[in-house]
């Protein structure tokens, strides 16, 4: 018998005969270091469990700097888009992952770096995960002369989502004198007609957005007396302007004349809500008044439901419902026929000034709390309940929706002075613009719906482009539809 081959032989039935710990130690010390071995016996890992797509996008992950991942997260170009899909092509020639759309950058982005947190190497020897089978059904056509599978050509066809770009900076800003930063006012709104209004001091200040010319409306010095709200009617002919003395002047912007001056409050009146040809009026009194701007003054309704002052007043949609907020920090909700509130809440923590109906969903609400609070929350008037809140970090001072995607804007105070974008229902911020100073109390969005308008103490306007624009709706090519066939 060879002398070697007997020597293995007897090394092999001694193994065999020593006791389990002795060998698995053995084993151990075998993997941990394969050169301490005399033998000449190779130590092969076996890979067959390893999840090669995990690890193949970590490998790539890997090889960038911090600061590489931070722009790539940042940067959402065609260029981007285009490694990306390259990417996948790759995952899908090399691994069978069978990807047949080009994933989103930011959820991919998000996917991965969950599970790249368990996986620091290429190769690993201990997972147990399922395998992604490869496409076996839709196997590539005989004919074809290409040699990408079925999913690569059907990735490779996918149409690109155009990049949702949101300008960080604003595209005007405007010098606003006097502009106060007082929570508790509503000094800045924008009418149907693309006329900005503006409360500064004891004066109301036109700025058209199609001339950018100035014009002064109004001049409250003469009574010793300053702006403490504005807003428009929603033809935009008529701006009703409550003033620190606890008036409600109506205003014709066209004629630029005083139509009639509200009494009734006895305190500032801070919220101003147009309902067609009726308007409430909020005031630190702790009383809405209804009034309809037609009829003797006298013909009012009084709502009484806030402890502290009213700071917050908007009409639904519908003009069925009036929301209320106040700095009692709670949040009402008024019909059109009752004087005491239908629904009452009491989540807040801080003043509700920040209030908004939703253009898309009957019913739904949402409201913001001051810096005690700093939450966002979602109300479904219908059924009475709460759905859903968030922490935005600082003061909400306004909020509004988009008209034509289910997004809403959010303007903050202590302590961040920011703007956020957020989508809904998913509560995820689409953008964060900042450039005020100080907080930003005042928010009105264009007629349009595309760009909305800041205003801060810091004494500016600033304009910027936030929303999508209206998405143009397809004629339909129906067969039933009898107008398309008419010659």
């Amino acid at each position: 018998m060879d002398q070697e081959y007997e020597r293995r032989l007897l090394r092999q039935i001694n193994h065999q005969n020593l006791p389990t710990e002795a060998r698995l130690s053995k084993f151990v010390g075998a993997a941990c270091s394969p050169v301490s071995i005399k033998s000449g016996d190779r130590f092969i890992p076996t890979r067959a469990g390893s999840n090669w797509s995990i690890n193949f996008h970590s490998a790539n992950e890997n090889c960038r700097s911090p600061n590489q991942t931070h722009k790539a997260k940042d940067v959402t170009t065609d260029s981007s888009k285009d490694a990306v899909a390259y990417a996948a092509l790759l995952r899908n020639e090399l691994l069978g992952a069978g990807i047949d759309t080009v994933p989103d950058t930011l959820t991919d982005d998000r996917r991965h770096a969950v599970l790249s947190q368990d996986s620091h190497s290429l190769f690993r020897y201990t997972v147990h995960t399922k395998r992604v089978p490869f496409d076996s059904d839709n196997e590539v056509s005989p004919y074809s002369l290409s040699p990408l599978s079925n999913k690569s050509h059907k990735l490779l066809r996918s149409p690109r989502k155009p990049a949702r770009k949101i300008s960080k900076i604003p595209f005007k800003v405007l010098d606003a004198p006097e502009l106060q930063d007082d929570f508790y006012l509503n000094l800045v709104d924008w009418s149907a007609g693309n006329l900005l209004s503006v409360g500064l001091g004891s004066c109301v200040y036109l700025w058209s957005a199609c001339t950018s010319q100035v014009t002064r409306l109004c001049d409250l010095s003469v009574d010793g007396d300053s702006v403490t709200s504005v807003c428009w009617n929603e033809r935009g002919s008529l701006v009703a302007v409550g003033t620190h003395k606890g008036y409600v002047q109506i205003w014709d912007a066209t004629g630029g004349r005083k139509l009639s001056s509200l009494e009734g409050h006895s305190a500032r009146v801070g919220a101003l809500a147009w309902n067609g040809e009726q308007l409430s009026s909020g005031s630190r009194d702790r009383v809405i008044l209804q009034r309809d701007v037609r009829t003797p003054p006298s013909a009012e309704r009084r709502l009484q439901g806030h402890r502290q002052e009213v700071c917050g007043l908007k009409w639904s949609p519908d003009h069925q419902h009036l929301a209320s907020g106040g700095n009692d920090n709670k949040l009402l909700v008024w019909n059109s026929s009752s004087l005491l509130p239908v629904q009452q809440y009491s989540d807040h923590l801080a003043a509700v000034k920040a209030i908004a109906w939703s253009p898309h969903q009957h019913g739904l609400l949402v409201s913001g709390g001051g810096t005690a609070d700093r939450c966002l929350r979602f109300w479904n008037t219908l059924t009475g309940q709460a759905l859903q809140s968030t922490d935005t970090g600082s003061q909400v001072c306004n909020l509004a929706w988009s008209k034509h995607a289910n997004e809403l804007v959010s303007t903050h105070g202590y302590s961040q002075n920011q703007i956020l974008v957020w989508k809904y229902p998913s509560l995820t911020q689409v953008a964060k613009l900042t450039g005020h100073s100080y907080r930003v109390l005042y928010l009105a969005v264009s007629p349009d719906g595309e760009a909305i308008v800041t205003g801060a103490g810091d004494e500016t306007l600033r304009f910027w482009n936030v929303f999508s624009k209206t998405r143009c709706t397809k004629e339909s090519k129906s067969v039933l539809n009898l107008f398309t066939r008419i010659r």
